[in-house]
């Protein structure tokens, strides 16, 4: 991007195409942070070069976010979030947010750093609240004929083991931090989207909505897709330069976010055993919103 406005300032103003430049950035999939490179999420780890990058565009008098998440860590949710909300204040710029096919649970936490989300009518939005999913495997290993040994120093140290039977007090723990965590939720988007929201009893349960209904509850600001709305406020020679990860000077991309991986050959056996469920939980969430 900065080697190309190089260019354009070298060019004679006859020969420049007009019109404005308004870097995007696409942040999709399950939020998740993980060193494992088999399980790779969005994180703030892999979206803040493309952050810094669209912002670092002088000329563009926006940055455009498309956000496309079922939700995830609610920590990874928050620090991306925040990433936004710093690179705006520092580099004065507007922040548009698109949602495509959902912007739900962490999803709309990042949603919210938008100073206007605009929605597809059929998105799904919402779902403000905390979920934490287990199995339990007492009968299971049982009926194997396994024997579940565990010792500790801590006599909470294995709070909420799936091989051993769910106690009560372990329950009413994770509940009371379930809570904590849904507070900092609701003060975050009542923080954003302030006199916008409209009273409803349902609006933090964890329900979730089409764009259309959340335009009504005040979760989004307008109806719209990236393009139509771009070119309606910037004019029809609006250019949408998508923003993409570097590579260095022989081809390589930087570490820390590239979407790929070199092969850990050691470690490849735990590697898919971990992809395996790591894609079962992606399935599943997305599978919560019909996708």
């Amino acid at each position: 991007m900065a080697l190309r406005n190089l260019f354009k300032k070298l060019v004679p103003k006859r020969f420049r195409k007009e019109g404005v430049t308004i870097p995007v950035v696409r942040l999709s999939g399950m939020i998740a942070a993980s060193s494992s490179p088999l399980r790779q999420g969005l994180s703030i780890a892999t979206a803040a070069p493309l952050l810094e990058k669209a912002f670092g565009e002088k000329s563009a008098p926006a940055v455009a976010i498309v956000v496309n998440s079922p939700g995830g860590s609610p920590v990874q949710s928050r620090l991306i979030f925040k990433r936004i909300r710093d690179l705006a204040a520092e580099k004065e710029k507007t922040v548009l947010v698109f949602v495509e096919d959902v912007a739900a649970s962490g999803g709309y936490m990042i949603a919210c750093a938008g100073d206007e989300i605009i929605a597809d009518p059929s998105s799904i939005v919402g779902s403000i609240g905390v979920v934490s999913g287990s199995f339990g495997f007492v009968e299971a290993i049982a009926k194997l004929g396994i024997e579940r040994r565990v010792h500790t120093a801590g006599q909470n140290k294995a709070t909420l083991d799936p091989f051993q039977p769910e106690k009560p007090e372990d329950v009413a723990h994770l509940k009371s931090l379930q809570l904590e965590v849904h507070d900092t939720f609701i003060d975050l988007v009542k923080s954003r989207r302030g006199a916008k929201l409209k009273e409803d009893d349902q609006m933090f349960s964890g329900l979730f909505w089409s764009g259309k209904r959340g335009l009504d509850l005040g979760l989004v600001d307008s109806l719209g897709d990236l393009r139509e709305t771009l070119r309606s406020r910037y004019g029809e020679n609006v250019r949408i330069d998508l923003v993409s990860q570097g590579r260095s000077l022989f081809g390589r991309k930087p570490k820390g976010i590239t979407a790929g991986f070199e092969p850990d050959l050691a470690g490849i056996g735990a590697g898919f055993a971990d992809r395996v469920v790591s894609i079962a939980e992606e399935r599943a969430l997305w599978g919560r919103y019909g996708l």
